[in-house]
């Protein structure tokens, strides 16, 4: 057994902190959560990467740090709301299995939250940590629907830790890094069609002599609605980085840059199946079925599973320029390497692969502006507007993640409380494109065709404080 390294059991305990901070529903393109800090929600997170206002910018650009006197804690939590429905537009039923509801709304309200602390060493260097939930995703439909041979449940959610460290290398310019610690668990759900698995064995038990031809109608009639339960789970850790730079392009304005690494994963877990009994069946017939289904069910085991994935690079450039004593204005255009992740594969621990899903994902762009407006010394207002690009293409989306490009809508506010203490509020509407569907999975007999149109739209509520020591 390996014991793991003094390095990685900090990490494992500081990972801790952020399950404990985590249930997040992706809202940003694909998986990926923006919901990084609850001042940046209400700009719809333009400028991140230069904006600097608070210790958030240890995850949006560590380089800004260097603007901090004191040492800065902020604390956030987010409170998501996404509405997913399916609406059914000449789907096909899988083979010997009714065609099934509409799954209802697979979206929930869930909750995620981030911690930071930015500590200036001296005038050239700060230690800084953020603590929070980069990706996730949770759909979930109803039990019996339209879809279930190809979705029931999907849930990912990732667990970040990241140190990092800045220098400021003259009074304009500073750069930054940092070490990112991650944790990924991953749970997929599904039913499976049994009886089209019985089909499958009984056709080949007869071709090879092994049951009467004439016995395999009457069989499947008999066991005709069958379905088994399929559970995969499994987690891994890594690591990965991330670098900064900031300009001060003069007093009221600067640029930022910041670029995450993507994260590779070795995904180890289990495949579990619940497959039902069979009916009762004629005296003829009861010796065919047990055989059948014993074979069915020695084919589809229990037993490890593998997969291989990586988490997509992020790279920002963000522009911030104070006008005048009221109002500020800022932009950020963000670039995700999706393209690295072009299936989803499960091995089994044999060598031989239980599932793959095409995903060929693309890589997608995320722009974004806002403005400030300093109402009084203590009240400021936010607004903030971006165009968010899905890296799903049409032929290869499913409903594990129906995504399409969104446009996101946001506000906040900000009181000062005291010269040391803040308090953040955001929402933000995100209206997702409706997304259309045509997918069976690879086989309509057993998988069924899903086929129809998705809409969706997602409310997030922030907030967030902070402090300056």
């Amino acid at each position: 057994m390996r014991i793991p390294s003094r390095k990685s059991r900090i990490a494992l305990a500081l990972a801790g902190i952020a399950a404990a901070l985590a249930c997040g529903t992706a809202q940003g393109a694909a998986f990926a959560l923006q919901e990084q800090s609850g001042s940046g929600l209400g700009n719809a997170f333009a400028g991140g990467a230069a904006s600097a206002e608070d210790a958030s910018t240890v995850w949006s650009n560590p380089a800004g740090m260097s603007r901090f006197t004191a040492t800065q804690v902020a604390a956030a939590v987010h409170f998501i709301t996404p509405s997913i429905k399916f609406s059914n537009d000449g789907s096909v039923a899988a083979g010997f299995q009714t065609l099934g509801g509409e799954g209802g709304d697979a979206g929930s309200t869930s909750v995620t939250g981030n911690l930071y602390i930015a500590v200036p060493i001296n005038q050239q260097f700060a230690f800084g940590l953020a603590i929070g939930v980069p990706f996730g995703l949770i759909t979930e439909y109803d039990d019996g629907w339209i879809g279930r041979f190809q979705a029931l449940k999907s849930d990912v959610r990732t667990y970040n830790v990241n140190p990092a460290i800045s220098w400021r290398v003259s009074n304009n310019f500073t750069i930054a890094a940092g070490a990112d610690f991650q944790r990924i668990k991953a749970t997929f759900t599904q039913q499976l069609n049994y009886s089209a698995l019985l089909a499958q064995a009984a056709g080949q038990a007869a071709a090879a002599g092994q049951i009467p031809a004439a016995a395999v109608p009457p069989f499947l009639s008999a066991v005709s609605g069958l379905e088994s339960h399929g559970n995969i789970d499994g987690d891994d850790s890594a690591w990965g980085w991330n670098a900064g730079v900031m300009w001060n392009i003069d007093d009221r304005s600067r640029l930022g840059a910041h670029y995450r690494s993507g994260i590779k994963y070795h995904i180890s877990g289990n495949a579990n199946f619940n497959h039902p009994s069979l009916p009762a069946l004629p005296p003829t017939l009861a010796p065919i079925g047990a055989a059948l289904s014993s074979a069915v069910n020695a084919a589809v085991f229990n037993g490890g599973i593998t997969a291989d994935i990586e988490l997509p690079a992020i790279a920002n450039v963000s522009y911030f320029r104070q006008l005048n004593d009221r109002w500020d204005v800022m932009a950020d255009i963000q670039w995700t390497g999706w393209d690295k992740l072009q299936n989803l594969t499960f091995v089994r621990t044999t060598g031989a692969v239980l599932s793959s899903t095409p995903e060929n994902f693309k890589n997608a762009w995320r722009y974004s502006v806002g403005a400030n407006y300093r109402y009084t010394d203590q009240w400021m207002f936010r607004g903030g507007l971006a165009w968010d690009q899905s890296p799903v293409n049409d032929t290869d989306r499913t409903p594990r993640l129906p995504d399409e490009d969104r446009i996101w809508f946001s506000v906040g506010a900000q009181y000062k409380m005291s010269p040391q203490l803040k308090v953040d509020v955001g929402y933000t509407f995100i209206n997702v494109q409706n997304a259309s569907i045509n997918q069976n999975a690879g086989s309509t007999a057993a998988n069924g065709l899903l086929k129809g149109n998705y809409d969706a739209h997602v409310n997030i509520v922030s907030a967030q404080v902070s402090y300056a020591f």
